[in-house]
C-alpha cells in the first residue's frame, strides 16, 4: 500500500475531535486505502476490533444498507454499548438519506466518523446544515510526483532515473492503479477509470439518457486543457461538428464533470479591477493520465501538459488558484493564494533565447507578491530580469510548500 503521510497527518491531527472527517477526490485517487490506513492504525494503537466499524458501499456484501432506516439499524446492532467507536464509511454517498445517518452517530454515540466521496455535492445541501462547523475536508489528488519518485525508490538526486520517471508521470498520471501496473496494462487502467467516472459517476448518478454530449464534452475540454473556454464557445463548436445541444445543457454538464473531480475550474480575475471576470475559464483535468486515456493515446501539447501539472500541483498543495488578467491579451497562468499570501505564475516548456514575454508579464504586475516562472527546458540564470525560474522538476519534489 503506497503510503501517503501529507493526508495521513491530516486525519490524525482530528482524531478523537467532535470534527468528522470528510475524504473527498476523484475515484481510484486514494480515499479508501487512506480510510483503510487509518483503520490499520488504530487497531495497531489498541482499539478493540469491535470498536472500528468501517463499511465500503461499494461492496455487494453491503448492498442492504443503502438507506438510512436500515443502515442506521444495522449499525445500532453492531455497535458495543460503551467506549468511543470510530466509524469509517467508503463512498457514503451511495447511501440515500445519509447525512441523517452521520448526524445520529455524531449525536447518540461517543464516536470518530470518517467519511469518503467521490462528488463534491456531498458537501452540500444537508450536510452543510446539519453539520455546519463541525467537519473538516481533506482533498485526495492521485500521486504527486514526489509521492511518485518515494514509491518508485528513486532518490532525487539521479538526475537521469528522474527525468525517465517525469516522462512516466507526464504521459500516465499519478492513480495508484496506474503506478503499480505494467506498462502494457495502463492505458486498460487508464479508460476504466475514466468509464467509471464518466458513465457512472456522472451519466448514471445523473439520470443523463445520452451520454454522447456528455462524451464528446469531455474530449474537447480534455483536447483544449489550458486554454481559456466559455460555454457559448463551447456550444458553438458542438452544433458545428453536427451536435445539438444548449447552453443550459452544457453548464449543467460542466458542473457535473466538476463534481465528479474530473475537471477543474480556473475563473479569471481582472488584477487591475480587482474581479472576477463571467463566461471565460481554464477547464484543467485530474490527472495527465486521464487526458491520454479520453483523447485515445494522444498528448496534443507539452505546454498544455506542463500547465496542467502544475495547476493539479497547486490544487495539491492546498491554493486556490485563479487565472490572471491584466489588459485585453496579457494573461498570468495562475495566481495561486493560500493563507494571505500570493503568488504570480507563468509556465512555458521553454524560455525562446532572448524572449522576455512571460517574465514581461509578471513585471507589469505592479505589487510586492512573489513572482515565479515555470519551466521544463532552461538552464540558463536562475532569474530573468528578478524573476526566479525555475525547472518544473524541481519545483514538483521540493514538498516543502505543502501546507
Amino acid at each position: 500500500m503506497i503510503e501517503r503521510p501529507h493526508y495521513f497527518k491530516q486525519l490524525l491531527a482530528f482524531k478523537d475531535t467532535e470534527f468528522i472527517k470528510v475524504i473527498t477526490g476523484i475515484r481510484r485517487s486514494g480515499k479508501s486505502a487512506l480510510a483503510q490506513m487509518y483503520a490499520e492504525h488504530l487497531l495497531s494503537i489498541g482499539v478493540p476490533e469491535t470498536h472500528v466499524i468501517r463499511i465500503n458501499f461499494e461492496d455487494f456484501a453491503f448492498h442492504r444498507l443503502k438507506n438510512a432506516d436500515a443502515l442506521y439499524t444495522y449499525l445500532t446492532e453492531q455497535s458495543p454499548l460503551s467506549g468511543k467507536i470510530y466509524f469509517i464509511f467508503d463512498e457514503i454517498q451511495m447511501v440515500s438519506d445519509w447525512q441523517l445517518v452521520i448526524n445520529s452517530l455524531r449525536v447518540n454515540y461517543d464516536s470518530d466518523i470518517t467519511i469518503t466521496g467521490s462528488n463534491a455535492q456531498m458537501l452540500s445541501g444537508e450536510l452543510a446544515t446539519h453539520l455546519s462547523g463541525r467537519y473538516i475536508e481533506i482533498n485526495v489528488y492521485p500521486l504527486s510526483f514526489a509521492e511518485f519518485l518515494n514509491f518508485k525508490s528513486i532518490d532525487v538526486a539521479d538526475a537521469l532515473q528522474v527525468q525517465k520517471a517525469f516522462q512516466e508521470y507526464s504521459r500516465y498520471g499519478g492513480f495508484p492503479a496506474v503506478v503499480l501496473s505494467s506498462p502494457d496494462v495502463r492505458d486498460t487502467i487508464l479508460g476504466g477509470i475514466y468509464d467509471t467516472v464518466l458513465l457512472n459517476d456522472v451519466a448514471y448518478r445523473s439520470a443523463i439518457r445520452d451520454a454522447n454530449i456528455l462524451r464528446v464534452l469531455t474530449n474537447y475540454l480534455a483536447a483544449n486543457v489550458g486554454q481559456i473556454s466559455s460555454v457559448n464557445n463551447i456550444v458553438n463548436t458542438l452544433k458545428s461538428a453536427g451536435i445539438s445541444t444548449s447552453i443550459p445543457t452544457i453548464s449543467s454538464y460542466l458542473a457535473l464533470l466538476e463534481n465528479a473531480y474530473l475537471f477543474h475550474r480556473a475563473q479569471r480575475y481582472d488584477l487591475r479591477g480587482k474581479a472576477f471576470l463571467r463566461s471565460k475559464d481554464k477547464f484543467c483535468i485530474a490527472d495527465n493520465g486521464l487526458r491520454r486515456a479520453i483523447l485515445g493515446g494522444k498528448q496534443p501539447g507539452v505546454g498544455s501538459e506542463l500547465e496542467n501539472l502544475v495547476y493539479i500541483e497547486l490544487l495539491r498543495r492546498g491554493y486556490t488558484v485563479d487565472i490572471g488578467q491584466l489588459d485585453s491579451g496579457t494573461e498570468i497562468d495562475f495566481i495561486a493564494r493560500r493563507n494571505g499570501q500570493v503568488t504570480y505564475i507563468q509556465v512555458t516548456y521553454q524560455i525562446p533565447e532572448n524572449s522576455t514575454r512571460k517574465t514581461n508579464n509578471l513585471l507589469h504586475i505592479r505589487d510586492n507578491y512573489e513572482k515565479l516562472l515555470i519551466t521544463q527546458n532552461y538552464f540558463g540564470n536562475p532569474d530573468i530580469d528578478g524573476i526566479p525560474v525555475i525547472n518544473i522538476i524541481d519545483w514538483l519534489v521540493n514538498e516543502n510548500d505543502y501546507k
